[in-house]
């Protein structure tokens, strides 16, 4: 299971850290992304991390402003987005899965609900 928070309203130039507490699967051996979704338009990859890859971002706009991170002991990852802007208003969700390529195309086996971002102008 996936459970992701940390969502919430901010203005922007503001910070916020969304977290994705696991569990049912050895965390360490597994690659963790997130991703958000607009309303009307596709989902899209923000980033990934998991020990043996590393982390990657996958959008050039949150390079530089949000950064990946985990923390095995706690079975938990996080984004910490900083800068923000309205337009990373959107749907967060953290993604799971023991095999790298179907996180970074977003076809994980497992998925946290969402949180929602607001980043007012």
């Amino acid at each position: 299971q996936l459970q992701a928070s940390g969502g919430g309203l901010v203005q922007a130039g503001g910070s916020l850290r969304l977290s994705c507490a696991t569990s049912g699967f050895p965390f360490h051996e597994y690659i963790i992304g997130w991703f958000r979704q607009i309303p009307g338009k596709e989902r899209e990859g923000v980033a990934c991390i998991g020990d043996r890859y590393g982390s990657t971002y996958s959008l050039e706009s949150v390079k530089g402003r949000f950064t990946i991170s985990k923390d095995n002991a706690k079975g938990t990852a996080y984004l910490q987005m900083n800068s923000l802007k309205p337009e990373d208003t959107a749907v967060y969700y953290c993604a799971a899965d023991n095999t790298y390529p179907k996180v970074v195309r977003g076809t994980s086996d497992y998925w946290g609900q969402g949180t929602q971002v607001t980043v007012s102008s």
